[in-house]
């Protein structure tokens, strides 16, 4: 295998330089093709990702196959938009002059993606890479497999492998691809992962994207509409059963209406996810990946539990179906690992405060997280929360759907990760931007060559204009 990689990372090497030469034209026609690809295998992918993790047709249509659709063609409609020259300012050391900025492809690309969404978090990145104009070497994960295997169908089928080529495989591929010059990857998963890959790029000074994840708590205040916020907080954290990178995964309720939220996040779940007879409605519940996840997950409940949590709701498992109830704990103690570590599954730490400045605290002892879910009708608590917090993104009464705006950067910050993905964004992640300057023929630069006696009028002319 190291010696197809290596090969295919050559090949790439030598034809990047003639795909920057590429059109707007060229680039969205291959956005055509990519879309059409995906269209015929559609309903492989679906039953991929049902063998995967369970995931329903619709629930996959929609956070899969209509969020790659929807990517693909944003960037068809604005990409000669993008690849045109941009408009700079001028300086005083450039008065005469035109300022431009170019985008430039980076060259040879790394993708990584995780196993949760194996689709859209693969195939969104790989469109903004080809309408940057890159070569790119895809890795998807060996845990979701069955889709893994459909994405290199799809890319066999419209690509050249000196241009995009997919790799399957274990961690040992990526080990191997890790050592390897790119020009920039990109890679999403775990925090722990991300700074492995990160500790790699830094060998080839490789500029990097890491989008990671960390704990994204829910922060209710006493004006909310508890209903309206236990309804789509429920969504969010168990859609995909948790295994979504902005799950809530806490929630910080004022203690008035903690007994309400339980009750509404209850109800709201059953309606969702659950038959009325309590079992897990497998047409809309996901499962968890693969035991190793499992026992990771129960592991967290059964700590929690162990220094002093309350299970409100829920907290069943079936092993053999790889599935976790929605579960709700309350009393749950910070230093135990389900408050330490991203969740990552149907499990809901529910915390009380009575004064704003308690989430506020305990959120900036923690590592900044991917997002910040804000529930609330005082604009003046709004404003406050969004001020005193950092995070990669944010949702003021709702959860998650800041992901689906290509108009908006998506990414973390520090821990959470670095750098920005989708629409404009995303081009320009995958792309070079290079200040160009078109001198004028009426070049003053003399003025500022030495020798310099006799210039002394100049530096006061110049020190006058800063």
């Amino acid at each position: 295998m190291t010696s197809i990689i290596n090969s295919v990372f050559e090949a790439q090497q030598k034809n990047k330089y003639t795909l920057r030469l590429s059109t707007a034209t060229e680039r969205i026609d291959k956005l055509h093709l990519l879309k059409s690809a995906i269209a015929e295998h559609e309903e492989e992918v679906y039953a991929a990702l049902q063998r995967d993790l369970r995931k329903s047709k619709f629930e996959a249509a929609v956070t899969e196959l209509i969020f790659t659709y929807s990517e693909i063609d944003f960037a068809i409609k604005n990409l000669r938009n993008w690849m045109q020259p941009k408009y700079a300012g001028k300086s005083i050391a450039s008065l005469l002059a035109r300022n431009r900025i170019y985008y430039e492809p980076k060259g040879v690309c790394l993708i990584i993606s995780p196993w949760n969404y194996p689709f859209q978090l693969l195939m969104s990145p790989l469109t903004s890479a080809i309408a940057a104009g890159n070569c790119v070497i895809l890795k998807p994960s060996e845990f979701s497999a069955a889709t893994s295997a459909v994405i290199a169908k799809i890319i066999r089928k419209v690509f050249n492998k000196n241009e995009v080529a997919c790799f399957e495989g274990d961690d040992s591929v990526s080990k191997t691809l890790l050592t390897l010059p790119f020009d920039h990857i990109f890679f999403t998963g775990s925090t722990v992962v991300g700074k492995i890959v990160m500790k790699a790029a830094a060998e080839h000074l490789t500029s990097v994207t890491l989008e990671l994840g960390g704990k994204s708590p829910v922060i209710i205040d006493e004006t909310a509409g508890i209903k309206n916020a236990a309804e789509k907080i429920a969504w969010g954290k168990l859609v995909n059963a948790g295994q979504t990178c902005i799950a809530p995964d806490y929630v910080f309720v004022h203690e008035t209406k903690i007994e309400e939220f339980i009750t509404h996040y209850k109800s709201a779940a059953e309606d969702m996810f659950l038959h009325k007879n309590g079992q897990a409605n497998e047409s809309a519940y996901a499962k968890i990946i693969n035991m190793r996840h499992f026992d990771r997950l129960t592991g967290l409940i059964r700590d929690a539990v162990k220094k002093g949590a309350e299970i409100a709701w829920g907290g069943d498992s079936v092993i053999l179906e790889h599935t976790i109830y929605p579960t709700v704990l309350r009393n749950v103690d910070f230093d135990s690992r389900i408050m330490q570590e991203e969740i990552f599954g149907p499990v809901l730490p529910v915390i009380p405060y009575t004064n704003l400045e308690t989430p506020v605290r305990i959120i900036n002892e923690k590592s900044k997280p991917l997002a910040l879910y804000i529930f609330s009708e005082s604009k003046s608590n709004i404003k406050h929360l969004l001020k005193s917090t950092s995070s990669g993104g944010a949702c003021v009464n709702d959860v998650l759907i800041h992901i689906s705006n290509p108009n908006l950067p998506f990414g973390g910050v520090n821990e959470s990760g670095t750098g920005s993905c989708h629409g404009i964004f995303g081009f320009k992640t995958f792309s070079h931007e290079r200040a160009v300057v078109f001198q004028s023929k009426a070049n003053l630069s003399g003025m500022i060559y030495p020798p310099y006696d006799k210039k002394g009028w100049i530096l006061k002319m110049l020190e006058k204009l800063m």
